[in-house]
């Protein structure tokens, strides 16, 4: 399967799960392990929608593992995690892909993300990856493991990089989502 097929078919299956919660409402005493303070709360998010989390067994079966982060949340907030991974978005040299901004109108597009949700997304793209660095920061301060070590190996310099790089390029994404 080529590669914007693959990326629009990620893109379905995170709106096959976002339509599938939409009216779900969990049980007053559910408990979560929210790691990150979503901004929102529509539905039960995943939170952690990245390539790491995707197993592809052939092209007919395609399953989102690692639950452990899900819980309320916002449909935006996971969209914009999952773009950050799948497009990627990244700063890193071995990362960046000269084709990012029309790979993310091929998963917006795929997706079915509407004119006005496509304009509110663009600023939380840089948001949500900022919170990563941020999230790794504090637990850090804290002493908190994995993520002190995940730190001090340069995580959260990468993140932080990576949300700089995003904001920076917010133009570029707006084009991207709103062309045509």
């Amino acid at each position: 399967m080529e590669p914007a097929r693959r990326l629009a078919r990620v893109a379905r299956l995170i709106r096959d799960f976002h339509d599938a919660v939409r009216d779900f409402t969990p049980p007053s005493d559910a408990h979560w392990q929210t790691l990150i303070p979503p901004e929102g709360s529509d539905i039960i998010a995943h939170n952690d929608l990245a390539p790491w989390n995707l197993v592809v067994a052939d092209e007919t079966r395609w399953a989102i593992i690692d639950w452990d982060a899900a819980g309320p949340g916002s449909l935006l907030w996971d969209v914009a995690y999952a773009i950050h991974g799948f497009i990627p978005l990244s700063a890193h040299p071995d990362w960046q892909r000269p084709d990012a901004a029309e790979r993310l109108r091929v998963f917006a597009d795929a997706y079915g993300l509407d004119e006005s949700d496509r304009r509110r997304l663009v600023p939380l793209l840089g948001r949500r990856t900022r919170s990563m660095h941020d999230f790794l920061r504090d637990q850090t301060a804290q002493g908190v493991q994995p993520w002190a070590r995940l730190w001090a190996e340069g995580h959260g310099d990468a993140w932080r990089n990576d949300a700089e790089y995003i904001e920076q390029r917010e133009d570029q994404w707006v084009h991207a989502l709103l062309a045509g």
